[in-house]
């Protein structure tokens, strides 16, 4: 498995809203940092946010626009989609995966504006 794969593994993955299946793609001390907000760190963190915008989301995908792998670091351009309460929401991220050499994600960071993804909920 090389880091791309695992990446490419994982977004498809989101599409399921399984959160305990995209909570294994990471090690236990994983940490996750969307940006606007602080860090998080450990599966279960990782668990409780990914809840809040997949849980309540009746259709959820991460289009893969663009993707560069840097030795074990994979960069991703996307288009985040989410259907909550029947708003649809479509939001441009760029982020950066650390994947370990047994293909377990030990960090994800992304970064994008969080007035947009709110706005498109109100």
């Amino acid at each position: 498995m090389t880091p791309e794969s695992v990446i490419r593994d994982f977004c498809r993955a989101v599409e399921r809203r399984d959160i305990a299946a995209l909570v294994a793609f990471f090690t236990d001390d994983a940490v996750y940092h969307n940006i606007p907000l602080a860090p998080l760190t450990g599966k279960d963190a990782i668990a409780s946010t990914l809840e809040q915008f997949i849980g309540p989301a009746s259709f959820v995908e991460f289009e893969l626009v663009g993707l560069a792998t840097q030795g074990s670091t994979v960069y991703t351009e996307r288009v985040d989609r989410f259907e909550i309460a029947g708003k649809r929401v479509e939001l441009p991220v760029m982020g950066a995966f650390e994947v370990t050499a047994d293909g377990k994600i030990r960090a994800w960071r992304d970064y994008f504006d969080m007035q947009q993804f709110t706005s498109q909920l109100g």
